[in-house]
């Protein structure tokens, strides 16, 4: 066997044994440990629902025409009587300012605020909101892993909906 093969037989079985070892230094959960988190997730994002202090990550967009995509960047925030919406969009929109307003970007307060109450393993909230160009609708299905699923519905634009994930460090100073 040349000298050249058993460099590259050494080197190749020196980093297969480091990539083994460095694994095996990390252990991983028990069934408990993996339940217990879970609870401690879950009761954070309910206290959070509670305490109408929260905010959803955006890492997907659905309109109601055209593809869905990956985003990054994006947010929807509720602190107690305001919603920050901060929420990319495609679709047709009628009767909007010329170069399309301020679309699903605004802070504003919220007009209504119902939440349909823990079911199982998620909660339904729905948000009215108006600002001078249109009116909206947030309906909101929030799991209690923090995964959550947005619909928008405005009067003057095309549906639109969002999968994101609540950020359970929001306010965690606040919120414990």
């Amino acid at each position: 066997m040349s000298i050249m093969k058993k460099i590259l037989l050494l080197g190749t079985a020196a980093l297969l044994a480091l990539a083994f070892l460095s694994g095996c230094g990390t252990a991983a959960k028990t069934p408990e440990e993996k339940s217990a988190d879970r609870e401690r997730t879950a009761r954070l994002v309910r206290q959070m629902l509670d305490e109408r202090a929260f905010d959803i990550d955006i890492i997907h967009m659905m309109p109601l025409r055209g593809s869905s995509r990956a985003v990054t960047g994006y947010s929807i925030t509720v602190d107690g009587s305001t919603i920050d919406s901060h929420l990319p969009y495609q679709g047709q929109a009628r009767n909007v300012p010329y170069g399309g307003g301020k679309g699903l970007t605004f802070k504003e307060e919220i007009e209504s605020y119902t939440d349909g109450g823990q079911k199982k393993d998620s909660r339904t909230l729905v948000i009215t909101v108006k600002n001078e160009e249109d009116n909206y609708v947030y309906n909101l299905e929030i799991f209690d892993n923090g995964e959550a699923s947005v619909h928008v519905r405005a009067r003057n634009r095309d549906s639109i909906s969002y999968r994101g994930r609540m950020n359970l460090d929001y306010k965690k100073d606040e919120v414990q």
